[in-house]
Parts: structure tokens; sequence; C-alpha cells
């Protein structure tokens, strides 16, 4: 692997935000090579205390001041912040940064090529602009909790704060994108309206929807003998085929295509319950790898840091994930390409 890319070295970013929303989109930027500043109150940033691993893997990469917003004071402070910083970003109910003495016109003051951005559950405007929520709440009202994940189990909730990344991922977007454009701007970003836009990307807009539209019965999560999670991940047909060469009962003219074997979900979801279900993980990994099916343990991060790809790759630095975007070739790799004609 090539030398840490660090393209947003020399960006400077004041984050008053806490939790989990902003403090991931500012670790995004701050893994790009960005000077980051984080903002807690005297008592700390509550998330510190709520999910301890997170604020520590989502701070890890930023200097941090303790600061008093209620104290007039405070205010010189701020400025001093925002006066050599491209971006800011605050996380508080609408209303709230005002009050503090930290919205957009407040600061723009001070620094008119501010890049703000604003991240709340429901957005700066409209009848739910001041409503509480959490990350359950935002993925519920978006309909990320309507449809099952899984051929014959009821929805249920991720164990990853779905809308709350993903929003913190679309604000590091906005915000890169309008550093780019290179002028002030303000960007309003709903945590609610995120998870909807990934939603609406994976289920559409139509009021009559197939619960299972998404979903393939082999495409699936199964226990086998010794009590592990194994993943099949079967979509294309020549998959199946390698895949009945191992489990050749399953050789059944109502399984025999895609449209059928979705006809007969259930049955099919059934048996290869009871097929995995008679040999232990270790073995079906062999055996499947062997055939050329798509197969994976369920496991742990903890698990997941020591398997031999991240490792090859360099996942991971001083216990900690690393952004998960390579540049791929180094200047000295391009140049060598272009003497040889292979680019241009």
């Amino acid at each position: 692997m090539s030398d840490p890319w660090l393209p947003l070295a020399g960006i400077h970013v004041i984050d008053f935000s806490m939790f989990v929303p902003g403090p991931f989109a500012s670790s995004i930027l701050a893994d790009l090579g960005a000077d980051v500043i984080k903002v807690e109150p005297p008592r700390g940033d509550p998330g510190r205390s709520y999910v301890p691993v997170q604020f520590k893997t989502e701070n890890r990469n930023k200097r941090s001041i303790a600061l008093d917003l209620k104290q007039r004071e405070a205010s010189n402070v701020v400025a001093r912040l925002v006066e050599k910083a491209q971006v800011v970003i605050e996380g508080f109910r609408p209303g709230v940064a005002k009050r503090l003495g930290i919205d957009y016109e407040t600061l723009r003051r001070h620094n008119g090529a501010l890049v703000y951005c604003s991240i709340s559950g429901y957005g700066q405007s409209g009848p739910w602009r001041e409503r509480p929520g959490h990350d359950v709440n935002y993925v519920a009202a978006a309909g990320g909790l309507a449809f099952p994940g899984q051929w014959r189990a009821p929805p249920t909730r991720s164990s990853l704060p779905v809308a709350d990344m993903a929003g913190g991922a679309f604000a590091a977007v906005a915000i890169l994108a309008a550093v780019r454009e290179g002028k002030g701007a303000y960007l309003d970003l709903s945590l609610f309206e995120a998870a909807f836009f990934l939603c609406a990307m994976r289920h559409g807009l139509e009021r009559e929807t197939d619960p299972r539209a998404h979903l393939f019965p082999v495409n699936d999560v199964f226990e086998t003998a010794d009590g592990k999670r194994l993943t099949l991940g079967i979509l294309e047909e020549h998959f199946w085929q390698n895949f009945v060469k191992l489990a050749p009962e399953l050789a059944d003219e109502r399984f025999a295509a895609d449209g059928k074997r979705r006809a007969h979900g259930d049955e099919l979801s059934r048996r290869l319950e009871e097929v995995i279900r008679r040999k232990p993980a270790a073995e079906w990994l062999r055996l499947l790898e062997e055939h050329d099916v798509p197969v994976d343990l369920c496991v742990t991060p903890a698990e997941a840091a020591s398997h031999p790809q991240l490792v090859e790759r360099g996942a991971t630095e001083r216990g900690y994930a690393k952004f998960p975007v390579w540049l791929g070739f180094d200047d000295g790799e391009i140049a060598d390409l272009r003497r040889k004609g292979v680019v241009g």
C-alpha cells in the first residue's frame, strides 16, 4: 500500500456536534487529512458514556477543547476558532445553535467563506423540525423497518445506527462538494431524510410493494452444526448450480430457476436450513470455497480485523479501522505506467 492519502490537509474543521452523526462526518474528513477540533461542553459529549467504543473510534483523529458556550466569553474563543476554519459542523435541534451564538449567520460574520453544516433529526424546517428523536426513530419513520432482512424473519433493527452513520457520510459528501465549489454555504441535513433516501433507493415509493422483492431465499443467513452462522450469497444461476453439487437433494424442478426458487421460497428456505445444519462451519467454508460459492461467516469486528485480507491491505492502524478507500497508484507508479504507454 502507498503512503497515507491526505487530500484534505490544510482544511480546518470546527465540530460542535455530539453523539454519532456529526462526529462520524468529521472523522471521515479527519481521516482524509483535515484538522478537526472537537468542541465539547465542560462535562463532555454525552456520547462518551452512551457508546464509549464508538465515541473513541469516531474521535481518534481530532483535537478537542472543552468550552461552555453558554458563557459570554466563549464567543471570543469561537470567533478565533472560526476565523481559521473552512468548515463548521453542528448537531443541535433547530434554534439551539442560534441561542448559543454559533449559528451560521453569526459565524459567517467572522468568516464569510464558511461551509456550515447543520445536522438534525428532521431538518431545519417542517412540522417535525423540533421533534425529538434518535436513530431507531428516523429509520422506522423513513420505512427502514417495514420490510424483513431475511426470507422467513420479521423486520429487525440493525446493530449499526443506519440513519446516524448514513447521515454523517452524506454530510461529509455535501461538505466536500461545497468546499470544492469554493464559496460559503449553509447545509441543512436531516437524518430522517438520510434514512428515507436509502429506503427509497432500495424499495422505491410505490404504495403496493412486495415485502420480499429485495430478498432471495438462497441469499441469507443460516446456522451450522456447531452453532455458528454462515451467509450464502447466491444470486447468479451458476452459483446455485455450484451449490447444488454439494446438496443434490435440492436439484428439484421447483428450485431450477430464480423465479421458481422465489415462488417456493419458504420451502426452499426450510430445506436450506436443514442442509446447512448437517455440517460444521469450517467444513462448509472449505466445500463452498472449493466450489466457488459466495460464503462468509458471521464474525465480530475484532475477528474480522485479523482476517488475512484486511491484514494484507493494512485496514487497521493502532487498533482502529482506517478510511476504506485507497489511492490506487502513487506518483512513481503513474509515471512508470505513462513511460510504458499503459496510461495517457
